[in-house]
């Protein structure tokens, strides 16, 4: 009976002893889970055609079933992108022709309204022309690519290719009105990073046209050459929801990183003269002629936008990517919009997301076209008819301002995305799920607890038995 009493007590205590060990790992997991702490992963297509190099690939790209398809130029490379779980196309181009092309290209006399993008699809630099362009620029251009071969092909297109002065919530100038794109710190002080044609430095903004008090001032920019700038808050205060999107109607999608977008995937934006609109990336590393200037390195997608959409957020799955530059046509017709990388441009500022790793206050920063002065969600007019909501795809995204969870948003018909959902995103809570897992953490501590009562009991039988001489 003893011997039977003393393994019940040993069993207790190694089974104590393993909650615990299980409960302190549960919890510091779910401690160590800070969004976008450790990054987005490369993606394979983007890992793969740096390990081949230049020379055997013409890039990457996702294909209609999602799956990664990337471009080679000879059966050695396809095995080895096979072997990696991605699908191989041969190609007759490879990346290094393609960047030649777009050098000579770019060392061609200037002709404002045309740009040319890499379209990894077709293996083939595509040239495009607007409205603006005449007939005797078209064929000098089109001499440029004959001298080229192959690998360029010319396209006319509808519209003009222009910058979109006039964001999420639309700031204002003495020049025009534009769209905030992120809020950004460099760790001392807020900032709000937007589009560089949108204003030169020293253009002072406002959240409102009637406003008395200033919002901030450009410090920093480039156009063209780049597309982005930095605006200063005037007051420096930090302000909640300082790492929201606004998406209209008062909501929201919280950022918690930043990316390179993909070709193929499928990407939203929000402005403040159309709202959230979404479609495909079909190019990287494109060069745009504006009127104003050449601006190169741009994204190519299809998604549409508007004057006063410049300097709008474009992201995906709660991953900053890009600020609205320019493009052509609008949302009722369609067109192509192109986009300043947002990582480049925070790389040449020196400055990162707000609320993201390294970040010495995570609500440092103002609210800019994610929230107004004075930290309300300012809502984008969403188009006519519709209901602007978060991604669908990835469902990363977290709402705010009213409260709706817009992480589980369905698209419509013309584009956009409606959303539905529940659970406020604001209080004690809200801060301490951005640090913590609280799915982990709830667990982890019942075990803990669990194992703690279990350790107190087995001392307590002990004790009772040493006091009543049976042990």
């Amino acid at each position: 009976m003893r011997h039977a009493r003393r393994t019940a007590r040993r069993i207790t205590r190694l089974a104590a002893v393993g909650g615990l060990l299980c409960g302190s790992l549960l919890v510091t997991h779910a401690i160590a889970n800070e969004p976008g702490a450790s990054g987005p992963p490369v993606p394979v297509g983007e890992r793969l055609v740096a390990q081949l190099g230049a020379a055997r690939t013409a890039g990457s790209w996702l294909g209609a079933d999602g799956r990664t398809v990337v471009a080679v130029t000879d059966a050695g490379a396809a095995a080895d992108v096979r072997r990696a779980g991605a699908r191989a196309e041969v190609v007759r181009h490879s990346m290094r022709d393609l960047r030649s092309a777009a050098a000579t290209l770019r060392a061609a006399p200037r002709v404002s309204g045309t740009a040319w993008s890499m379209d990894y699809g077709s293996n083939e630099v595509v040239v495009r022309a607007d409205s603006t362009v005449s007939a005797g620029d078209w064929s000098r251009l089109a001499g440029v690519a004959r001298t080229i071969g192959a690998s360029v092909r010319m396209e006319r297109t509808r519209g003009t290719f222009t910058t979109r002065v006039d964001g999420a919530s639309p700031i204002f100038a003495s020049g025009g009105r534009c769209s905030a794109g992120f809020d950004v710190t460099d760790g001392k002080a807020a900032f709000l990073l937007t589009a560089g044609h949108c204003g030169p430095v020293g253009t002072t903004w406002f959240a409102r046209p009637d406003d008395a008090t200033a919002l901030g001032t450009t410090v920093s920019g480039t156009f063209p050459g780049n597309d982005f700038s930095l605006v200063r808050y005037d007051d420096g205060a930090p302000r909640a929801q300082s790492d929201v999107v606004a998406i209209g109607g008062g909501r929201g999608v919280r950022i918690t990183g930043a990316a390179d977008p993909v070709v193929g995937q499928r990407v939203f934006r929000s402005g403040s003269t159309t709202g959230l609109h979404s479609g495909r990336v079909t190019g990287l590393n494109a060069t745009v002629n504006y009127p104003e200037g050449t601006v190169t390195g741009l994204v190519q997608t299809t998604v549409c936008a508007e004057p006063g959409d410049s300097g709008g957020p474009l992201f995906a799955d709660g991953l900053a990517l890009g600020l609205t530059s320019g493009g052509n046509g609008n949302c009722d017709a369609g067109g192509t919009t192109f986009f300043q990388p947002v990582g480049a441009a925070m790389t040449a500022l020196g400055v990162r997301l707000t609320g993201t790793s390294g970040d010495d206050d995570a609500e440092a920063g103002a609210g800019s076209g994610q929230a107004r002065p004075g930290g309300d969600v300012a809502p984008s007019a969403p188009p006519a008819g519709s209901e602007a909501g978060a991604p669908s795809e990835g469902g990363t995204g977290t709402g705010v301002g009213t409260g709706t969870n817009m992480g589980g948003a369905t698209d419509t018909g013309n584009g956009t995305a409606s959303g539905t959902g529940t659970g406020a995103d604001t209080g004690p809570v809200a801060a301490i799920s951005r640090v913590v897992n609280t799915r982990s953490v709830g667990p982890g501590l019942l075990v803990i607890g669990g194992s703690l009562i279990a350790l107190v009991a087995a001392r307590s039988m002990r004790s009772s038995r040493r006091g009543r001489g049976a042990w």
